[in-house]
C-alpha cells in the first residue's frame, strides 16, 4: 500500500500527520475526518495486483536494427476495475538510448472479469538473447489518493540476428555466378572444370579446349565448353579471439566478419556447395554442419546471433585441429581472423602446412579505414606523425599478407564495407580458375 501525490498533497493541506510505518511504503498514522473515509475506500476499490493473471505472446525473434514487438495479456479475475500503471522490463541494451522510459510503460484500465493487450515495443542495439525481467503494476483507487503495487515475472526471449547487412550485394554476385554456370548468353571460356557442353570454334577460343574426337564427326571444329564444380565443400572459420573485439567504426570487427561469412554462405549455397560455419577461439564457440542448402543461412545466422568476442589469445593449433575435424574431405577454408604480425607469425603460420596440405586456404581480414585516413593526413606535426605509424602499420600489414600468399593462401584485406562483397569475388575467383 502506498500513498500517492495527491493523498500527500491533501494531507498536507488538512494537517493529517503522515509517518512511515516500514521502509519502501508510507501510510497516514492519524487522520480525521472525511478525508480518512475517502483514503480508506480508495484503497479498498484498487484492484489486487497479484490476482491479476498475466501472459505473453510476439516475436521471439528480429535483426539487428529491427524491431520487435511483444504483447502483454492482462486478465483481471476480480470484481474491481484495475486502473494502472505498467512496467515492462527488459534489458538496457533492448531499447534505443532515451526511449526506454517511452517503450515500456502502459497505462491501462481493465474491468472485472475483463482482459486488456499492450505491447512493448523493442528496438535492441546488441545481438544476442535478450530476456525480460519483470512486470511491475502499480493499481490506483478510483481517486488515485492509494494504490497497491505488485511485480510478476513473465519469462520471454527475443533473439536478436545479425543484420546481414551484405545481402544487397547478393544479386551482383548471383549474376556472376549464372556467369560462370553457364546460364546466360555469356559463356566464359577456359574456366571451370567440369565438362558442360560442346559449341563451335570461333576466333579467340582457347585451343586447348578443342574437341578432336567430336570435331571428327562433324563438319565445324567443336569445344568444349566447362563450369565450375558443384557440390564443393566449404567451411567458414571464425576467430572469436581477442583480435576480433577490436572496434572499427561502432562495432567489433566479429560483426563485420560475420557479415562477410552470411554473403559467402548464400552465394556458395545457390552455387550448390555445401557450406559449415566454425567458431573457436580456445575452444568451438559455434559449430554449424550438415545442413540443407535452404537450411544452411538461418543456422548460420541463428548460431551467430549469440557470438560475442573473447578476451583470450586464439589458440592456433586447437583451431587447425578442429577445423581438421570438421572439414575430413578437400574444402576451402575461410578463416577470418587478423592480418596483425603477431598472432600470424607465431600462431597461424607454423601450422600453415597442415591446413595447405589437404586444404584451399583462404584468409579474410577487416581493415580499420582509419588508419588509411591517418596516411593521407598532412599538416601539422601531430599529424605527420599519425601519418608515419599509419604507414608503418600499413606496411606491416602487407608484409603479414604477403607471408601467407607465398605459402599458397589467397589473402583479402577490405574494410568493413568492402570485405563481404571482396570476400564473395574471391571465391567467384577461386571457383572461376577451378580451384575448389
Amino acid at each position: 500500500m502506498a500513498l500517492t501525490g495527491r493523498a500527500a498533497l491533501l494531507a498536507a493541506l488538512g494537517s493529517i500527520p503522515v509517518g512511515i510505518l516500514e521502509p519502501g511504503w508510507t501510510g497516514i498514522l492519524a487522520v480525521n475526518g472525511p478525508l480518512a473515509l475517502a483514503c480508506a475506500c480508495d484503497y479498498a476499490l484498487a484492484a489486487p495486483v497479484r490476482r491479476l493473471v498475466l501472459s505473453r505472446s510476439g516475436d521471439t525473434s528480429t535483426r539487428l536494427g529491427e524491431s520487435a514487438d511483444v504483447t502483454l495479456t492482462i486478465t483481471n479475475p476480480s470484481r474491481r476495475t484495475l486502473r494502472a500503471q505498467l512496467r515492462d522490463a527488459w534489458p538496457p541494451s533492448s531499447w534505443l538510448p532515451g526511449t526506454e522510459t517511452e517503450a515500456s510503460r502502459h497505462r491501462l484500465t481493465v474491468p472485472p472479469g475483463e482482459r486488456r493487450r499492450v505491447t512493448t515495443r523493442l528496438r535492441p542495439t546488441r545481438r544476442g538473447d535478450h530476456r525480460a525481467d519483470r512486470v511491475t503494476i502499480r493499481s490506483y483507487g478510483p481517486l488515485g489518493l492509494f494504490s497497491r503495487q505488485g511485480a510478476h515475472k513473465l519469462p520471454w526471449s527475443v533473439r536478436v540476428l545479425p543484420p546481414f547487412t551484405s545481402r544487397k550485394h547478393l544479386p551482383s554476385k548471383l549474376a556472376r555466378l549464372r556467369e560462370l554456370d553457364g546460364r546466360t548468353s555469356v559463356l566464359t571460356r577456359g574456366e571451370g572444370t567440369e565438362f558442360d557442353s560442346l559449341r563451335e570454334y570461333v576466333p579467340g577460343d582457347d585451343t586447348r579446349s578443342i574437341d578432336w574426337r567430336a570435331t571428327a564427326r562433324q563438319s565445324a571444329v567443336a569445344v568444349r565448353t566447362w563450369r565450375p564444380e558443384r557440390d564443393r565443400h566449404i567451411l567458414l572459420v571464425l576467430d572469436t579471439g581477442r583480435t576480433s573485439a577490436g572496434r572499427v567504426g561502432d562495432a567489433p570487427r566479429l560483426d563485420a566478419s560475420m557479415d562477410a561469412a552470411l554473403l559467402l554462405a548464400a552465394l556458395a549455397s545457390r552455387a550448390g556447395d555445401r557450406v559449415a560455419l566454425l567458431a573457436y577461439d580456445r575452444r568451438v564457440r559455434a559449430l554449424v554442419q550438415g545442413r540443407s542448402a535452404g537450411d544452411v543461412l538461418p543456422g548460420l545466422v541463428d548460431a551467430m546471433a549469440s557470438l560475442e568476442p573473447e578476451l583470450v589469445e586464439t589458440d592456433a593449433r586447437g583451431l587447425t585441429a578442429a577445423a581438421l575435424r570438421t572439414a575430413p574431405r578437400r574444402s576451402l577454408l575461410v578463416l577470418l581472423t587478423t592480418l596483425d604480425a603477431a598472432p600470424v607469425e607465431q600462431g597461424l603460420l607454423p601450422v600453415l602446412p597442415q591446413l595447405t596440405q589437404r586444404h584451399t586456404l583462404l584468409v579474410a581480414s577487416v581493415a580499420d579505414p582509419h588508419i588509411a585516413r591517418m596516411a593521407e593526413a598532412r599538416g601539422g606535426t601531430e599529424a605527420v606523425y599519425e601519418a608515419a605509424a599509419a604507414a608503418q602499420a600499413q606496411s606491416q600489414r602487407q608484409h603479414t599478407a604477403e607471408q601467407l600468399r607465398r605459402h599458397g593462401v589467397t589473402v583479402v584485406d577490405a574494410t568493413p564495407e568492402d570485405l563481404a562483397p571482396a570476400l564473395a569475388d574471391a571465391y567467384l575467383a577461386l571457383k572461376a580458375a577451378g580451384r575448389l
